[in-house]
């Protein structure tokens, strides 16, 4: 009985029918789960007054009204330009690394790979401890004590919004620029090197290779990139998390996610901040529909 009872379980990952929903099934139980329930519930949430955990109060679009404030319009501004601020470096910087790292002339080149890799895998706290000690605010802070022997006076790093959007910047581009380099490099290493030894008869130059090849060929994988940068761009909150834990002095690190954050579970109004995510996720979707319209994603070729 056993061995039948085995026989009929082992069958089904077997079966051509039942085996392709198997192994899709821990995809579909996640998705539902951590992604399309708290979504749903997220919308629902945002309609209401929550007290504590049961007492709910239907308020309609009262918690959307109360967006039209100064801490929304200043955390959308911090998102917007973080997001532009990092899209206009990772995706030009890792495309470049992507080609050199790909050249049969580069050497080492499975070493530089792991390198500009590595930041991805180290905790983003960790790295943003070592990039408090880099960057302090006091005079012997390493990179104030550099600045100084070039006759420079100390920058308050984390007390200024040009030099915190400087810090929460840098740190998401070294934390990202390897991940988006090894998408840049797939997508090279799925060009035809016919192409190149053709354009090289022709008497085309490296310039005119990347530009009339590479370029173009890389068009799917770069607006992937866009795409899921302006995500992470305006779903930031960890890289301003670790710089101003607590206190924030003028809102300089209060992103979005922040915000939301703070409203939601730090002043227990989980209704606003339901809100606040619910029209956080309508502004992604809404500018990478427009985004991938424009790049001509939805049209058939």
């Amino acid at each position: 009985m056993k061995s039948r009872a085995l026989s009929k379980i082992t069958g089904i990952f077997y079966s051509t029918r039942l085996a392709p929903y198997v192994f899709v099934l821990p995809f579909l139980v996640v998705f539902f789960v951590f992604f399309l329930y708290p979504t749903i519930s997220s919308v629902v949430m945002s309609f209401h007054n929550i007290v504590g955990f049961g007492n709910w109060e239907f308020i309609g679009l009262k918690n959307y009204e109360r967006l039209n404030n100064v801490h929304f319009f200043m955390a959308l501004r911090t998102s917007t330009l973080y997001t532009v601020l990092t899209i206009a470096i990772l995706i030009p910087v890792p495309m470049i690394i992507a080609v050199f790292l790909n050249s049969k002339f580069m050497l080492a080149r499975n070493f530089f790979r792991s390198v500009v890799f590595l930041p991805a895998l180290i905790s983003v706290v960790v790295a943003g401890i070592a990039f408090r000690l880099l960057f302090g605010n006091t005079e012997v802070a390493f990179v104030n004590s550099i600045l100084a022997r070039f006759g420079r006076e100390p920058v308050r790093w984390m007390l200024n919004h040009t030099t915190g959007m400087f810090l929460m910047v840098m740190l998401g581009t070294w934390r990202w620029a390897g991940v988006n380099m090894i998408y840049f490099m797939s997508g090279l290493q799925a060009i035809p090197s016919e192409l190149y030894e053709s354009a090289s008869i022709d008497g085309a130059g490296v310039f005119r290779k990347f530009f009339g090849i590479t370029l173009p060929l890389l068009k799917p994988i770069a607006i992937y990139v866009f795409t899921i940068s302006i995500y992470g761009g305006y779903a930031m909150f960890t890289e301003s998390y670790v710089f101003w834990n607590q206190s924030m002095p003028g809102g300089i690190g209060m992103t979005i996610v922040r915000y939301m954050y703070q409203e939601g579970l730090l002043q227990n109004r989980l209704g606003f901040g339901s809100a606040v995510g619910v029209t956080l996720l309508t502004i992604v979707f809404v500018i990478n529909i427009i985004q991938l319209r424009l790049f001509g994603m939805f049209r058939k070729e």
